[in-house]
Formats: C-alpha cells, structure tokens, sequence
C-alpha cells in the first residue's frame, strides 16, 4: 500500500496524465496530490499550482500580491 503523503513516481505521473484532474484542461485540480506546485500537462513547461490544495492558493495568493506590491512601488517613483 503506497503513503498518501509520499506517492510514488508512477502515481505522480498517473495523476498529472489524468484529464479528470485538469479543469477545462488548463487548472490542475487534485485533492489527493498534496505537492504545492505539480509539474504542468507538459512538464517541459514548468510546474503549476494545484488549486485543490488550500496551502498551493495561499501560496498563489501570496505571489500575486508580492508582484502587484513590486509593480505598484515601481510606478509610484516615476
């Protein structure tokens, strides 16, 4: 029987090849996968965030309001 917590290579790849864990095929949405940042459909393109897991959004979150933040400090000095 395979951790929950630590799923094998196989089962990481099973789940990111399922379509049923990808909503209108672009939003990886995976209750069972606990990683923050899954690889994308093609892994070549980098890694995406599973919106299933709650920490992954606050992560998401965090990350928006970092760049808005940046983007906001940038335009205030001109």
């Amino acid at each position: 029987m395979e951790d929950p917590d630590n799923p094998s290579p196989e089962t990481q790849e099973r789940w990111r090849k399922d379509p049923n864990n990808w909503i209108w095929g672009l939003f990886y949405y995976n209750k069972e996968d606990g990683r923050l940042l899954p690889p994308k459909r093609n892994p070549m393109m980098g890694f995406t965030i599973n919106f299933a897991n709650p920490n992954s959004v606050l992560f998401f979150v965090i990350m928006m309001l970092f760049f808005l933040l940046v983007v906001f400090v940038i335009i205030r000095k001109r």
